[in-house]
């Protein structure tokens, strides 16, 4: 499967709504994609009839690498986010293969990046809703936040706020995986996974 360079991309951060989910480790989709919406200069805005907030603007140098992008957070719950991301790509006629999930990743230690095409949705919720809607072949940014200590549940690891000494580095980790989405949909896939893959 390939992109296309003259389309739309569609960056999804993926994340619970609201104030008591803000730092949770499952939001970090939507700590990427607010950064990014400062780059672009944009601020989000209720989109229409889909239940998401977006940014519509532009990445990358003048010229041909240049990238019209439409930055989307989902107002539905984490679970649910694929109805939101279908209506927006059928509203903005992105092709699936132009479409980013930014997601937490279990299976990876905290603060390192995997970029991908298609694959399974390894228990996340986000993915599975995304999946289920639209097929498995979106781009994914995954960023790794670790397992759970001891017994502790998944879903009360995921959704609990990073821990103290995670904050230390978090902000340098949220602008890593922030410019690696811009080097994917600039550069594409195979120059960002050997820049960023390590």
């Amino acid at each position: 499967m390939t992109t296309e360079p003259g389309a739309p991309w569609l960056i999804v951060g993926l994340g619970n709504p609201g104030p008591d989910y803000a730092m949770n480790r499952h939001n970090v989709g939507f700590m990427v994609a607010d950064l990014l919406a400062g780059r672009i200069g944009g601020k989000f805005k209720r989109a229409g009839k889909a239940q998401a907030q977006v940014i519509e603007g532009r990445i990358g140098p003048p010229g041909p690498a240049n990238r019209r992008v439409i930055l989307a957070k989902p107002m539905s719950y984490m679970n649910l986010s694929g109805g939101p991301v279908t209506g927006l790509r059928d509203f903005y006629k992105v092709p699936t293969a132009n479409i980013v999930a930014m997601h937490d990743e279990l299976d990876i230690d905290y603060g390192v990046l995997r970029l991908k095409l298609g694959g399974g949705d390894n228990g996340h919720n986000g993915l599975k809703s995304m999946t289920k809607a639209m097929g498995p072949d979106y781009h994914r940014v995954r960023f790794g936040i670790g397992r759970p200590p001891g017994r502790m549940q998944v879903a009360d690891f995921v959704l609990k706020d990073f821990s103290s000494a995670e904050r230390k580095e978090l902000d340098y980790f949220v602008d890593r995986a922030a410019d690696a989405v811009e080097a994917l949909v600039i550069e594409g896939l195979e120059r960002a996974q050997s820049t960023y893959n390590s």
